[in-house]
């Protein structure tokens, strides 16, 4: 065996710099003494030799102590594998609880007000109304808008009614962004940091540094140095296997402890799911956000399908079912895909499939700018500087930076966010790189040697079709109890694991560079949206409608995967260093011992005690201090959070009917004259208002006929009646009038007055479109001439307020 094999077979996992060159001496100088030893003791135990060959070489006794083995590593089994969806449940359901008890309970019985609500309310609406038939035309003009969050919603109330329970449209309303705010969003960055944990951790687990001397020490060339040596080391490993729980390995433990705490970091950021509840609210686009993480899962799984050139076509199918659902859930999620995907496209495929992606990029980028060319008419459009004329910078530079850094987190828990996902992905860079330094040591050592390993602690495991929760690396059967093997086999088999290993030995390299490309990425777009201003800012936020709260959404999908693999980095190298440290000592020792007499091998007692010694010290300590770390974090991001409380304090306020200001969008009064007026018109007459007055709270409220159930009522759609009705309302005309608003029903028209406009809705661009409904001049002459007839009076509420009856001859 080469001096290069040796090291690569005994070395220590990790990579630690100086501590770990120190540990591969020792580790070496030990492997070379028990070598001599053999050598030596081969000649004084001819009589045992026929025996202890027969075991060696995996005749029928060494067989049979091989399934004795495998039969004792099989019974932690299961409980390896349900503890990983036991941590997920747990985190999963934490998360839950943390996101009902952040939830308002105001907006249970009354709806948000805001400016995208009654929108969403009046869909939902709309599809109890007509079936799911209407899900592809849910505008009022007929037009079509992702329904994906609201068919949920209209499930909701479809099941409860099986078993006998109203629910209101507002109840499915929360019920549906609680579900996917608290287990959906949760669950699927649980999946995506699990993957990446999978692949760091994937043939190079943090685990005991002993038992790999004695993979080192069974090696086909020890094997042929001495046969009864060998039955020896075995002895020695099984007594390592009895005292070392591979069930409870370091790597185990630690995925299990992100498997708790993801879901909960998840939902600690204002970033997401608050910001967009409190955000219009932006609902088709959080659901859409909130789903985003398993089609990440599952496209970067099919590349990694691709690479290996199997399952290919189940990893496309679930990538191509994943991506429909995200774009029903709101097409514009695709921006986000994109954006996050472009350095793992570059990084991880073939250059053949890294052009087809850019060409189907830019396809869609033409498209996109296509539509929004012919849906929105403009004549500001050769201008990008002139794009959204009317933002405002909310940010400075360092503002706009350090909430990227820290995850939209407050106080103590950003400042250790930060500090822990710079000083990880610091550590994720050098681990990433010693590791792919070695590995093309290893290549090269293994190019120039004649004499191959049987097992490399260091062969990957492909894990490209392992179940979500449990990598195929969690697996003890899998690694530690392999059929007995011929030399000429073993050297086969080995070559095969070193061609497979070569594929994928820069594997986290790439991981650390994708994911810090798209943490970048993600970043400038955000300081573009909140700082910049300029024509290049413009067309860089653009796909989002350089809307904050929008962009915000996508620093969780890469900060936390950094994060992840950040700690395990940091772990793995504090562990490396630890066990180095720890069998130093002992290596050393015994290295200089048997330098000098011709002592038997190691003994089994100490062995076992080195072992349970450097596992100790190197790895429970470890896990200790992370277990530690993670939890503050977790939990002090629950104390301090005043970010998440204002926002909660905003949507209890929108949701408040004790309003100061008498024309905004509900108000007590306006709630009691609006189900005045559904009483007086009935539910199938038609009522004409402002509806940035508030009326159009009336459809889902009372279940009223308006004409204008949100306040995006396009006059741009031909179909449209917005236009028609306020364009022969504001003509003054009274046959035009009527003559387009009589035939819109058979049955009555009314019309309704309740002030101005709300002054919380003066922000939106197209509220002029309705001022002729708050004419009280025009109103009047419509009055005297009958086109409009009063039929109740609500001047007691506010001046002015009253109903009218359109002078139609029905």
């Amino acid at each position: 065996m080469t001096s290069e094999q040796i090291t690569n077979t005994g070395s220590v996992s990790g990579d630690c710099g100086s501590a770990q060159a120190r540990a591969r001496t020792h580790v070496q100088a030990y492997v070379q003494t028990q070598a001599r030893q053999n050598g030596s003791a081969k000649d004084g135990s001819a009589t045992n030799g026929p025996a202890r060959n027969d075991s060696a070489k995996g005749g029928p006794s060494g067989q049979k102590h091989g399934l004795q083995r495998c039969h004792a590593m099989l019974r932690p089994v299961s409980l390896r594998a349900l503890l990983p969806w036991l941590t997920s449940i747990i985190g999963v359901a934490s998360a839950l609880c943390l996101v009902i008890a952040w939830f308002p309970s105001t907006v249970w019985n009354t709806p948000i007000v805001s400016s995208d609500a009654p929108a969403h309310y009046y869909f939902i609406h709309r599809l109890l109304d007509e079936g799911l038939g209407a899900a592809l035309h849910l505008w009022p003009h007929d037009s079509f808008y992702p329904p994906l969050f609201h068919i949920c919603a209209y499930l909701v109330i479809k099941i409860a009614a099986l078993f006998g329970v109203q629910c209101s449209i507002y109840a499915a309303f929360n019920i549906t962004w609680i579900i996917a705010s608290g287990v959906i969003f949760p669950a699927g960055m649980l999946v995506l940091c699990r993957y990446f944990l999978q692949r760091w951790n994937r043939g190079n687990p943090i685990s005991n540094p002993i038992s790999r001397i004695s993979q080192a020490s069974s090696t086909p060339e020890s094997s042929s140095v001495s046969e009864s040596s060998n039955v020896s080391n075995q002895q020695v490993s099984s007594a390592v296997n009895r005292q070392y729980n591979v069930t409870f390995d370091a790597t185990f433990v630690l995925r299990n402890l992100i498997g708790l705490f993801v879901p909960v970091l998840a939902v600690s950021s204002v970033c997401h799911p608050y910001g967009l509840l409190n955000a219009g609210p932006l609902i088709a686009f959080g659901f859409a956000t909130s789903l985003l993480p398993f089609l990440i899962a599952a496209t970067l799984r099919l590349f990694d399908a691709i690479a290996a050139r199997e399952h290919i076509a189940k990893w496309l199918a679930i990538t191509a079912v994943a991506g429909v659902v995200c774009l029903v859930a709101h097409p514009r999620i695709a921006f986000t895909y994109a954006l996050i995907l472009v350095p793992f496209i570059v990084l991880r495929l073939p250059w053949k499939l890294i052009l087809g992606a850019f060409i189907a990029m830019c396809v869609g980028a033409v498209a996109f700018v296509a539509l929004m060319l012919t849906s929105f008419k403009s004549d500001r459009w050769a201008n990008p500087d002139s794009w959204f004329h009317s933002h405002q910078p909310s940010k400075n530079l360092w503002e706009s930076i350090s909430f990227c850094l820290t995850d939209g987190l407050d106080g103590f828990p950003a400042i250790l966010f930060a500090l822990l996902l710079i000083a990880g992905t610091a550590a994720a860079f050098v681990c990433a790189s010693r590791r792919a330094a070695a590995r093309a040591s290893d290549s090269f050592s293994s190019a120039a040697s004649t004499v191959v390993p049987v097992a490399s602690a260091d062969v990957d495991v492909d894990a490209s079709t392992s179940d979500i929760a449990v990598s195929a690396a969690d697996s003890p059967v899998s690694v530690s109890c392999p059929p007995p093997a011929s030399h000429s086999n073993a050297t086969d088999a080995a070559s095969a694991s070193s061609e497979s290993s070569r594929l994928r030995r820069n594997d986290r390299l790439r991981d650390v560079i994708a994911l810090t490309a798209a943490f970048l990425l993600v970043a400038l777009v955000y300081v573009c949206t909140v700082t910049l201003v300029g024509a290049l800012p413009n067309i860089i936020s653009a796909p989002w409608y350089r809307d904050e709260n929008r962009i915000m959404t996508m620093l969780p999908l890469v900060a936390l995967p950094l994060l992840v693999i950040g700690i395990n980095a940091l772990a793995e190298c504090v562990s490396a260093c630890a066990a180095s440290a720890s069998f130093a000592p002992s290596a050393s020792s015994f290295s200089t011992k048997n330098s000098a007499s011709s002592v038997p091998s190691l003994s089994s007692a100490s062995a076992v005690s080195s072992v349970k010694n450097a596992s100790f010290a190197s790895n429970w300590i470890v896990l200790i201090a992370v277990f530690l770390v993670i939890a503050i974090l977790a939990v002090s991001a629950q104390i301090v959070c005043p970010s998440r409380s204002a926002a909660r304090d905003t949507i209890i306020a929108h949701s408040s009917l004790n309003q100061s200001d008498p024309n905004e969008q509900l108000t007590e009064q306006k709630i009691a004259v609006l189900r005045k007026v559904t009483k007086r018109t009935g539910t199938q007459a038609t009522i004409i208002s402002d509806p940035l007055n508030g009326s159009m709270y009336a459809e889902t409220l009372f279940n009223a006929n308006m004409l204008y159930p949100i306040i995006n009522a396009r006059t741009d759609v031909p179909s449209a009646p917005f236009g028609k009705v306020e364009t022969a309302f504001a003509s003054g005309d009274a046959q035009q009038v009527l003559g387009t608003v009589c035939p819109l029903t058979d049955a009555p028209e009314y019309f309704l007055t309740m002030g101005d406009q709300a002054q919380s809705l003066q922000s939106f661009p197209y509220r002029a479109q309705y001022d002729s409904f708050h004419n009280e001049e025009l109103i009047d002459t419509y009055v005297d001439g009958g086109t409009l007839v009063k039929v109740a009076d609500y001047s007691q509420y506010g001046q002015g307020w009253a109903l009218y009856r359109f002078g139609c001859t029905d």
